[in-house]
């Protein structure tokens, strides 16, 4: 079964091919959004985080290229899917590409067959093939495997559901976490808790790191942003 419920975001100035390919990744079973330049693309990337980017490369205000450089220098983006299109011919620009971090490209005119065979055989490529799942974020260090927090090679104690917490919440570096989120995430079915826990839980991270590691989004819930 291919994994639905991604989050797909797709840039591109021809409103013809925005509808044919929203469309089609919809019927897939994924949730789309839609972008018409390079800088709107940016500003929708960092306030929605997909979990896919479509980018075309020739685009007003910003290229494909140029959007894709600017994600894949913020640490939220090191691992987003990345997929160009590109009306061109030219070889060494579809390698300027990939070398930017695009993970595939798509020649145009595309083909909504050919452009979902290539978006499911990207999510299945990071699902069979999960990459360390150490998080490395300025001096902080969490490894899961081995249950471990380090600060400036320090290790700091956590308890289970602390540790889980801020793994959580640094493992989508800048997104927002909303409370009942934080709540099915962490603590499931297992025990019936509030808000007021995992306020508590925030506190106790932020004091045992010595790091002002986890903002508060009032009304909302939290995002971790070193």
């Amino acid at each position: 079964m291919e994994p639905k419920g991604k989050k797909i975001l797709i840039a591109d100035d021809e409103p013809d091919i925005l509808e044919v390919i929203q469309y089609n990744l919809v019927k897939e079973g994924y949730e789309v959004m839609t972008s018409k330049d390079g800088d709107d693309a940016l500003t929708k990337a960092k306030s929605t985080h997909p979990d896919l980017i479509i980018l075309d490369i020739m685009m007003p205000k910003k290229t494909g290229v140029e959007v894709c450089e600017i994600l894949r220098s913020q640490p939220s983006f090191k691992d987003t899917l990345i997929l160009f299109l590109t009306a061109l011919n030219d070889e060494g620009f579809h390698v300027k590409g990939l070398e930017t971090g695009a993970d595939d490209y798509v020649n145009k005119p595309v083909s909504p067959k050919v452009l979902i065979s290539r978006v499911n055989a990207l999510f299945r490529r990071i699902h069979k093939e999960p990459a360390d799942k150490t998080l490395k974020i300025e001096n902080l260090t969490i490894d899961p495997d081995k249950f471990e927090v380090r600060v400036d090679g320090k290790e700091i104690t956590l308890a289970k559901k602390e540790f889980e917490l801020l793994y959580l919440l640094a493992s989508k570096s800048g997104r927002v976490f909303l409370r009942n989120e934080i709540l099915n995430q962490v603590w499931g079915n297992d025990v019936i808790v509030g808000d007021r826990t995992i306020d508590v839980h925030i506190r106790k991270i932020r004091q045992k790191l010595g790091l002002d590691c986890i903002r508060t989004v009032k009304g909302v819930g939290y995002k971790f942003d070193l």
